[in-house]
């Protein structure tokens, strides 16, 4: 197996593979990587129950990055907001017993959710406490189509507010290119508080529509270096890692192709991703033995 120590804060997602779950965590074990980012759906769908995925994912020997996603949780009253918290509550259960350390939450999409600030600072924070007592951190994230909140710079301001020890935030390269959000946003986040990275690029200069925005995350992203976007990337890493950031990076791929390919064949087109990124993005010292590097959009 290729030593994955330099490309060690890289990471994949599970949603970029097809197949049954052990498959999946052998195929980015064996292409080097040393993380998962967990979606829910791979634990609860598999065959013999979720705890027998946990046990899965133990004997695979990867660390769990994060586990995702909670969706439409914050901004919502009665008894919208108790089966809400109602979900939480399993999510958590699931993220401890994986042993992953981040709970990722994005905006809400509901038209049922109100914008008043302080009232979604509540829920986030009431969400990072139910998260504390299971050692779990809650990274909120700006989804690009939320309802009120759709950048870094609005989940921010609303982090900051609910001025929890263990809610931070979740920056998703996506939604941040896709919103136009400028790269120097990032310079007012506390970089302490930035819990989790998610890279992907796509293959077109701009999105036009809300919708064409949600079609393009939820079915054609490309790893990084794969797409048009790749200096945008590279500035994004290098602001990052420039402000002190020195957490993960999980490639947040969402891709139909992807999914018919063989589990080898992606997995190691996200290898070559994490080359890139560590040799000539973050000028980390060490190459992979025999491996290719991936040089921009003309690769792969």
């Amino acid at each position: 197996m290729r030593s994955a120590e330099y490309i060690a804060d890289f990471g994949m997602d599970t949603i970029s593979l097809a197949g049954p779950l052990a498959a999946k965590l052998r195929a980015i074990k064996e292409a080097g990587f040393s993380q998962v980012m967990m979606a829910a759906r791979d634990v609860v769908g598999h065959a013999d129950g979720w705890h027998a995925a946990v046990e899965e994912v133990k004997a695979s020997g990867l660390r769990v990055t994060g586990f995702q996603v909670l969706r439409d949780f914050e901004g919502l009253s009665g008894h919208l907001h108790d089966y809400k918290v109602d979900i939480a509550r399993s999510m958590i259960e699931m993220c401890a017993a994986l042993g992953s350390p981040i709970l990722l939450a994005c905006s809400s999409t509901s038209r049922h959710a109100t914008n008043d600030e302080a009232a979604i600072a509540r829920d986030l924070r009431k969400l990072a406490m139910m998260a504390l007592p299971h050692g779990i951190k809650v990274a909120f994230e700006g989804l690009s189509w939320g309802r009120h909140i759709n950048d870094c710079v609005g989940a921010w301001r609303v982090v900051e507010k609910a001025d929890a020890p263990n809610l931070g935030m979740g920056i998703d390269s996506f939604h941040s290119f896709a919103t136009r959000t400028p790269t120097e946003a990032l310079q007012d986040i506390d970089p302490e508080k930035i819990y989790l990275v998610q890279l992907a690029d796509f293959m077109w200069q701009e999105i036009r529509t809300v919708e064409e925005r949600i079609e393009t995350a939820r079915h054609f992203r490309v790893f990084p270096g794969e797409g048009v976007h790749s200096d945008e990337l590279r500035r994004l890493v290098i602001e990052l890692d420039g402000m002190g950031y020195r957490g993960d990076y999980s490639f947040e791929v969402f891709n139909d192709d992807y999914t018919q390919m063989p589990l080898p064949v992606v997995a190691e087109r996200a290898r070559r991703s994490a080359a890139w990124l560590a040799e000539d993005v973050l000028h980390r010292a060490v190459p992979l033995p025999g491996g290719s590097r991936l040089r921009g959009p003309s690769a792969a």
